[in-house]
């Protein structure tokens, strides 16, 4: 059975939002570019990375899923601005989730995935995050 986090990484288009503190959106964004997918990133730190977006403001229409793994900014607001876009689907990376965010996921418009990292689905064969992923699993929260 597929679970809606592994899913989730079947859709075609993604906008990343980043600001550098969480070093899995860098590995997600190299996982996704290898499996071929539609992504636009926003960096939001002091030094963006080159070709990236540096406003959420500038995401293309027709994006439907986010990837948000920011501590610098209240991840919630940048939900509401890309929801207010017409994104949908909405990815938070684990402890970068807060009680606004959690408040959002309550809105049937959203869907919001909380409370896991990214690569612990998107890594590949022995890794950190393959451990990560084995532990999850033994332990029932994969």
């Amino acid at each position: 059975m597929v679970t809606k986090q592994e899913e989730y990484w079947e859709k075609d288009n993604f906008v990343v939002v980043t600001d550098g503190t969480k070093p899995a959106m860098k590995w997600t964004i190299e996982e996704l570019n290898k499996r071929g997918k539609n992504i636009h990133v926003v960096d939001l730190s002091g030094k963006p990375v080159q070709n990236a977006l540096t406003d959420v403001s500038q995401v293309p229409k027709g994006i439907e899923n986010a990837i948000i793994g920011i501590t610098k900014t209240e991840p919630a607001r940048i939900i509401e601005k890309l929801a207010s876009m017409g994104i949908t689907n909405f990815w938070v990376h684990w402890k970068t989730d807060t009680c606004d965010v959690e408040h959002l996921t309550g809105d049937p418009k959203l869907s919001i995935i909380t409370g896991r990292c990214p690569m612990m689905y998107l890594g590949k064969g022995a890794s950190m995050h393959g451990f990560h992923r084995f532990i999850a699993r033994s332990m029932g929260k994969y």
